[in-house]
């Protein structure tokens, strides 16, 4: 390949710079200065050193770029545009015409475009992950470059070496800053993450000013304490600097950092290195002088033909070529290895294996019973051993989640163990469960764990997984006051609400160790939300299913568990460890002649799923003496007993102590429960 002009770099670049200017000052919204820096570097990655075919953008062995300071997005629609990246049908194959076209740019931040205000996962190829919580993109990153290892080292084979490929992520301050950034750039450093590289725009301006209002560290020193190859680059301009950095990044045996030293807004005589390039449109007087300092026409969303051409013969030729002699290669591979290979088209597809969920045990009625932490241990291994791409760990609680796969050839991923498949994240729940999104969005099933108090420090990736539609699989225990003498401080309490709030968000607390498993199976085949399955650390008892509901109901988010022979005078509706109080209940009532039905409801929204004829089935509106019990805030809960209905649980926070004497001080008993039917 020749190497290009000059003249047609310029071209590119400003190009770019220009696309971004225009896009913003139409939707009169927007951050303009962060493109127009970052142009050159941008640039330069993608015609020089991306391994990226854009008539084939899912193509699993490509590179990643990602834009962390998602405000920029108009750096990524503009090279997008111009890399021609193709558009993609549902299935994820390219179809004709463009992911990203000129009217799209024309309608950035309108609701006809796929151009939103912040990169969106699944609105364009190209675009591989949501952006904009400063940091997440960071967080991603290090997931995606885990995947790429755990790929290689489990599919490759000598002769066929299919994976390996690079994570670039542009970064800016507020990246640098936030500390899921910090988390992210730990755990890259201790897993020793080759295939990691951050090009982090160090331009000195934040949104109130110049970044010495709050930020004085040293970068660099930071990231080499962190196990970092770290490079500077002194002007971002410099393309050639920056090419030998990227090259400094592939010969490196560890994550790299590139600081880049920018101007914001480069090239508007009036606002570049200030604030005001930021956030806000340059206007249209601005605009014209940033043009006449790149020697540009005045004309709007202007592309030089020429531009297109260029993209085609770096970024399409060199992609096109590589993805071609890919292809060959995996054909030969699915010859020599046919089961490793159809596990990676089914990894693609988003598909699991045909009876995945065999191994999956069922439990003997038992009046001790099992935390539901333990029973979910025990249905994870079973899931592992049907679904190899099933891998994930915990923030340094792996034997209290009980989340390890212990399959002795399961491994332990680390430096040196890229194919292992129990993870430890350490203590860092936020990188955690944003790494868990990256590695989804790389075709993987990942699993992560910790007690359910602590979705505080991981709610922001935990939304984003609903965002973009990744079944990420959160295993959450000690999920109540039911967890003892650890005290209001680790003891959920408006946890459950605050989960289900989040729309797309499978909240599934099961009741015993049968209704574990049957979460587990719903979890699974479900490709297009994150489920967070909330455990117990208290025992509970196996429910007789000779005697009560099909545990199959669970499936279906709730069901009839206890049921009585005619219309009954009460419902009690609860989820968890609170069910068997119900149950104690209900036995109560019966005896003073009460008829009474007891609804097990582990999964609000898949319950809510089913058809009204089912719903109602389950809770038939005639019956409207209902009572709600859960060792939670009451928030939510009308839906289904009315404002009038009654509730028992939580409003306020826990306390230190033994759990069945906190359930007594609480008021969450059986006799409570009965007294409130009346």
């Amino acid at each position: 390949m020749s190497t290009p002009t000059v003249e047609i770099e310029d071209l590119a670049i400003n190009t770019i710079r220009t696309l971004s200017m225009d896009a913003v000052q139409q939707a009169n919204s927007g951050h303009p200065g962060t493109p127009m820096a970052l142009a050159p570097l941008t640039y330069s990655l993608w015609a020089g050193h991306m391994n990226y075919d854009p008539a084939n953008p899912n193509w699993m062995a490509r590179d990643r770029f990602v834009l962390s300071c998602g405000h920029a997005s108009m750096l990524l629609y503009s090279v997008l545009h111009l890399a021609e990246v193709s558009k993609v049908d549902d299935a994820g194959n390219p179809v004709d015409g463009p992911a990203i076209s000129i009217d799209d740019i024309r309608n950035f931040r309108q609701l006809v475009s796929p151009c939103a205000g912040h990169p969106e996962f699944g609105y364009a190829a190209g675009i591989e992950t949501t952006t904009g919580p400063l940091g997440q993109g960071l967080g991603n990153s290090v997931g995606m470059a885990i995947a790429g290892k755990w790929l290689a080292a489990t599919y490759d084979k000598p002769g066929y070496e299919l994976f390996g490929f690079d994570t670039y992520v542009v970064c800016s301050d507020g990246d640098i800053m936030e500390g899921i950034g910090c988390e992210a750039a730990s755990l890259a450093g201790h897993l020793n993450l080759s295939n990691l590289c951050w090009i982090y725009d160090d331009n000195e301006i934040t949104i109130e000013g110049r970044t010495e209002l709050a930020f004085s560290e040293d970068v660099g020193a930071r990231f080499v304490s962190l196990g970092w190859n770290v490079v500077t680059v002194e002007d971002a301009n410099d393309v050639g600097a920056m090419n030998s950095a990227y090259e400094n990044f592939k010969a490196a045996d560890k994550p790299t950092l590139i600081i880049v030293k920018s101007i914001i807004g480069y090239g508007a005589p009036n606002k570049q290195d200030t604030s005001s390039a930021h956030g806000s449109p340059l206007g249209d007087d601005e605009i014209k002088l940033a043009k006449e300092h790149y020697g540009w026409s005045e004309e709007k969303f202007a592309v030089p033909g020429s531009v297109y051409e260029h993209f085609r013969s770096t970024v399409g030729k060199r992609g096109g070529e590589s993805f071609a002699a890919w292809s060959e290669k995996f054909s030969a591979y699915k010859q020599a290895h046919p089961e490793l290979a159809g596990q990676l088209e089914q990894m693609q597809a988003g598909e699991l294996p045909a009876g995945w969920e065999q191994n999956i045990p069922s439990f003997d009625a038992d009046a001790k019973g099992l935390a539901s932490r333990a029973s979910s241990g025990k249905v994870l291994n079973a899931v592992c051993k049907g679904i190899p791409w099933l891998i994930g760990g915990s923030a340094d609680l792996a034997g209290s989640n009980k989340s390890n796969n212990d399959d002795p050839d399961a491994g332990h991923f680390s430096a040196n163990d890229f194919a292992g498949k129990n993870f430890h994240f350490g203590i860092r729940e936020h990188v955690m469960a944003a790494a868990a999104n990256g590695m989804s969005l790389c075709g993987l099933r990942p699993y992560v764990a910790t007690f359910f108090v602590f979705t505080d420090y991981l709610r922001p990736s935990l939304r984003l997984s609903s965002i973009m539609h990744q079944p990420v699989f959160y295993i959450m225990t000690h999920d109540s006051i039911g967890l003892g003498e650890d005290g209001p401080t680790h003891q959920p309490v408006e946890h459950l609400a605050a989960c289900r709030a989040i729309p797309g968000v499978l909240v599934m607390r099961p009741g015993d160790a049968n209704e574990v498993a049957a979460c587990y199976k719903a979890a699974m085949n479900d490709k297009q939300h994150p489920t967070v399955m909330v455990l117990s650390r208290q025992n509970l008892p196996t429910v007789d299913r000779s005697t009560f509901g099909d545990v199959s109901g669970a499936e279906k988010g709730g069901y009839v568990l206890q049921d009585c022979d005619q219309t009954p005078d009460a419902i009690l509706i609860s989820t968890g460890s609170e069910v068997q109080i119900c149950m104690q209940a209900a036995e109560k009532l019966t005896a003073a002649g009460k008829k009474v039905r007891v609804v097990s409801m582990p999964c609000w929204k898949l319950f809510d799923q089913q058809s009204a004829d089912y719903r109602e089935s389950v809770l038939p509106a005639a019956v409207t003496n209902r009572v709600a019990v859960e060792a939670g805030i009451r928030m939510g809960w009308d839906k289904y007993i009315g404002a009038d209905g009654k509730f028992i649980g939580m409003d306020s926070f826990g306390a230190s102590g033994p759990f069945e004497e906190l359930y007594e001080k609480f008021g969450i008993t059986a006799d409570k429960i009965a007294k409130a039917v009346g």
